[in-house]
């Protein structure tokens, strides 16, 4: 070795430690900061950061429950949810992309209008373009892959009957909430509750992965109603073909099990249709049978039978002298259109003669008959739970004046519904046992129902409302061919800003069928019918009986007049 070469130092021993204490210091530093931040659970730590990030990526979906569906009493569907596909927008992120046109044309939209949507919601991350969507059409449109579009899985609700069961199944919102009818009054068990899940989107929004289901949906409860689609559709159709050609503002039909108190059907017209409601008329939605009130005219009699009945005093066959064919009390004259003379008190329910109403009604006094028609329900809510059900008006003055009293026996000066008129007949088709009004199917199990009158009494009454469309009553036309029926009809002068209008008229008529076998009643409400047949046995006994003739035949009640029928379907060959 060359004696220039350099001689080497030796390292002090102190200095060497020194640098590897450092070294050694640094490495546990880094370390420990390595646990802190990805082990140890410290104030800045694991889950400090865990946190942070999940704030910022990690988001949370509600899993859409499924509504519950709605069926008739058959199991036939009224109501169902459907998936759909509902398109939402990042309007930040969508702003001022090349792609906006693209995306117009998808949506069917104007480029213009699109622009002007995305501009109401400047400085907002979500914004929804078309709600509801058939998922192929959705997908068409998510295919296209634009940043800033998605896609979202909710359910549609679908009324297979459309119109026929509208007003009483009534409708949803666009968010799955019911809003209207049964949807309404069932929301709560109809719902379900929707479920949560858990997704990592990127800075862009996107979806990166889904983390998997926090709360699966429960889904909604199934709903059957007391209602027979069958029955359903053969009411619409008669009810729209009688309103529509007697040029009538409205109509409705009720049909109650005699003896369940179910409601076998129940229509209305004008109607809508829920799947499409443009141009929706609030005054169509209304299930007028159960909101709209009338006063039920003659239909009322009946119940003032039961109470003579009930006095003791009279029977069916008790002599009235009618003659001269009108009567006056206080300033009011009573005509019947004819001197009946001396009559039956059948013979005055089937002519519906006021002379004969008038002079029971002075005898019996206002408080028996005042105290039938409370035992019948009139004045009372029928318990159904529908919304907006009406209970209708029956007055309890302090003091009466004398024609307030007999117009009370003639359904005057009171107001009911169709239902509560139906649920009041089915006391004589019940033996005297009134049912609890049900939209709800039973399956056999009927609620226990009040005793309101006698059955002898009810027997009685059936009768007589048997004469009444007979030959000689005024609910001709609302006889069945090969069944015997009974009822009784009502027309109505309907009150204007001055009292009673000469020429609107409310026409009505309530029925029970077979009347020797009750099954179940009906109710039909004209409402201002025009031309001459504007009374209840022209406008509203027709649809009775087209009404009853369908149903008995549905509901599989075999006729008892073979005869009666052989003649009618000879007619009809006849007329052919």
């Amino acid at each position: 070795m060359s004696k220039r070469s350099a001689r080497v130092q030796p390292i002090s021993a102190w200095r060497f430690y020194l640098v590897l204490g450092v070294l050694c210091s640094l490495l546990a530093l880094l370390v420990g900061r390595v646990l802190s931040l990805q082990v140890l659970d410290t104030e800045r730590g694991r889950q400090f950061l865990q946190n942070q990030g999940a704030m910022r990526s990690v988001r949370t979906a509600e899993i859409p429950a499924y509504r519950g569906v709605i069926t008739d009493r058959r199991g036939e569907p009224l109501a169902v949810s459907t998936p759909v596909v509902s398109i939402w927008v990042n309007p930040d992120v969508l702003r001022g992309t090349e792609r906006l046109p693209e995306l117009a044309a998808a949506l069917g939209m104007e480029l213009p209008e699109l622009e002007s949507k995305l501009g109401r919601y400047e400085g907002k991350q979500f914004m929804y373009l078309r709600r509801h969507l058939v998922p192929a059409d959705a997908r068409d449109i998510l295919d296209k892959r634009i940043r800033g579009v998605y896609g979202e899985r909710e359910y549609r609700r679908f009324y297979p009957a459309g119109e026929v069961a509208a007003q009483l199944v009534g409708f949803t919102n666009v968010d799955g909430e019911g809003i209207a009818g049964l949807e309404l009054a069932y929301n709560d068990w109809l719902q379900g509750a929707p479920g949560k899940k858990k997704y990592i989107k990127d800075l862009h929004g996107d979806v990166v992965r889904d983390i998997g289901v926090m709360e699966p949906a429960s889904p909604g409860k199934d709903l059957a109603l007391s209602i027979d689609l069958r029955l359903q559709y053969l009411q619409h159709t008669e009810l729209r073909r009688a309103v529509t050609a007697m040029g009538a503002a409205s109509g409705s039909i009720v049909t109650l099990d005699a003896h369940t108190g179910e409601i076998l059907a129940m229509v209305n017209y004008p109607v809508y249709n829920p799947n499409s409601r443009k141009g929706l008329k609030p005054a169509h939605m209304r299930n007028r049978a159960m909101t709209d009130v009338y006063e039920p005219g003659s239909t009322m009699k009946t119940l003032t039978l039961v109470a003579a009945l009930e006095s003791g005093r009279y029977t069916p066959e008790t002599l009235i002298d009618t003659s001269p064919g009108r009567i006056r009390v206080g300033r009011k004259v009573y005509p019947d259109p004819r001197n009946y003379g001396e009559i039956t008190v059948t013979r005055v329910i089937q002519k519906s003669s006021q002379v004969g109403v008038t002079k029971i009604a002075l005898d019996l006094g206002h408080e028996p008959i005042w105290e039938v028609f409370n035992r019948f329900g009139i004045g009372r809510h029928p318990g159904t739970g529908f919304p907006g059900e009406s209970a209708g008006v029956l007055p309890n003055r302090p003091r009466w004046h004398a024609t307030e009293k007999v117009s009370l026996a003639f359904g005057y000066g009171i107001t009911t519904t169709p239902l509560q008129l139906a649920s009041a007949y089915t006391v004589f088709a019940n033996g005297g046992v009134q049912p609890p009004v049900s939209l709800l199917a039973l399956d056999g199990e009927a609620l226990v129902g009040e005793s309101v009158i006698a059955p002898e009494i009810a027997a009685q009454v059936l009768k007589v409302l048997h004469a009444v469309t007979d030959e000689n009553g005024t609910a001709r036309k609302a006889r069945v061919p090969g069944y015997q029926v009974g009822g009784k009809t009502g027309t109505v002068h309907k009150v204007g800003p001055g009292g009673y209008m000469d020429d609107q008229y409310v026409a009505l008529f309530a029925g029970v069928a077979p009347s020797d076998d009750p099954r179940i009643v009906t109710v039909v409400v004209i409402n201002e019918p025009k031309g001459e047949a504007y009374g209840g046995g022209s406008a509203a006994a027709p649809v009775f009986s087209r009404v009853t003739q369908g149903a008995l035949r549905l509901l599989d009640v075999p006729p008892t007049e073979i005869e009666a029928v052989a003649q009618a379907a000879a007619a009809r060959g006849g007329a052919a």
